[in-house]
């Protein structure tokens, strides 16, 4: 079974950011991914944090991913946009793509920027959030390489494409992000690489049958929730995100642990929109707060646990911080193989067991 420690987020911060710098990525293009994946780990989000960095560096040295992309407007229609990402770094080009967004629902109430050319930016969450946080409503999407099969299907079709909506409230923002499959990937290879079982109806086999071996579910196909309605809004997405950007799409999006010299070729879409002019946005925060305070103080069932809103468990991850995040065994002597191989320094709290 892996080993989890754990070390100081800043620490891991500096080590991921020098990292990628080695790797040929900008400062300010290193700071936004190194900040993301350790937001993730920190937040609960183990799937989504540096368990993803090896890759990120092997996808660069076998150049899929361009570490100074930064995104580049190929169409302009005022509230809708195409940003081409030129296979950079997904953390960056959502970021730029959020900033483009806000800024034309500024001035036009509601904007649209479809991506192309896009790579794996972590959680879609986090831009939803990014663009709530501006007081706006966010919605993010992208599509993945194909992972779910149609309902009695054996054979992988469309991707496990997350979904997230954000909503600005009086205090921290609303925020729903979902993949369409039971249960994530990232969720899967972590429990492969602990030797742990996976729940029931989260994969079935390559021969289509049901399994709770991590490991077989990896050579398999994952299966959608709620069955036909994950799928149907997992095919949407591919739809919608690939469609409008003229990015991959279906078979066309590559996986993400497969040729690191093949680009990965995700679509993104990312849709916000302002609440002024349809309302005063200090009432309807005020209306998304008390229907949020209505829910959580609703009655709990027997045995129960405490009711949550979406949104809630990360926000409450973020206040009681504490500085520390843990981090598998596996995952770090990744890094520490890539930074041998890029010539940088391991921090010393890095190269032995972690604090407990």
């Amino acid at each position: 079974m892996a080993v989890s420690n754990t070390y100081s987020a800043e620490v891991l911060k500096s080590f991921a950011i020098a990292l990628l710098e080695a790797a040929g990525a900008p400062s300010e293009n290193a700071a936004i991914v190194a900040e993301a994946l350790v937001d993730a780990d920190s937040e609960g989000l183990p799937s989504h944090g540096l368990l993803h960095l090896p890759m990120y560096l092997a996808r660069i040295a076998g150049g899929s991913v361009d570490p100074s992309a930064t995104g580049e407007i190929a169409i302009d229609q005022g509230a809708r946009l195409t940003l081409d990402a030129g296979n950079g770094l997904g953390q960056v080009t959502a970021e730029a793509a959020c900033e483009i967004a806000i800024a034309r629902a500024d001035t036009h109430g509601i904007a649209l920027v479809a991506v192309r050319n896009a790579f794996h930016f972590g959680a879609a969450g986090r831009f939803a959030r990014r663009i709530a946080l501006s007081g706006q409503i966010g919605i993010v999407m992208a599509n993945t390489r194909p992972m779910l099969p149609a309902p009695g299907g054996m054979e992988a079709v469309v991707g496990n494409n997350p979904l997230a909506i954000a909503v600005p409230t009086k205090g921290e923002p609303i925020v729903l992000d979902f993949a369409m499959s039971a249960g994530a990937m990232g969720k899967i290879r972590l429990a492969a690489g602990q030797g742990e079982p996976i729940p029931e109806g989260w994969a079935q086999t390559a021969q289509g049958l049901p399994t709770r071996d991590a490991l077989e579910a990896l050579k398999g196909t994952l299966l959608p929730a709620a069955g036909a309605k994950g799928f149907g809004l997992a095919l949407m997405i591919d739809l919608i995100a690939g469609g409008l950007s003229g990015g991959g799409m279906g078979e066309a999006v590559q996986p993400l642990y497969g040729d690191m010299a093949r680009p990965y070729d995700s679509a993104n879409l990312f849709l916000a929109i302002r609440i002024d002019g349809l309302r005063p946005r200090a009432e309807f925060e005020a209306a998304a707060s008390g229907l949020a305070d209505r829910v959580r103080t609703s009655r709990i069932a027997p045995g129960a646990p405490a009711i949550r809103i979406p949104g809630d468990r990360a926000a409450q991850a973020r206040q009681g911080f504490g500085g520390l995040t843990s981090l598998g065994e596996d995952t770090l002597e990744a890094l520490r193989s890539h930074a041998r191989r890029l010539g940088v320094t391991i921090p010393a709290a890095l190269a032995d067991a972690g604090v407990k």
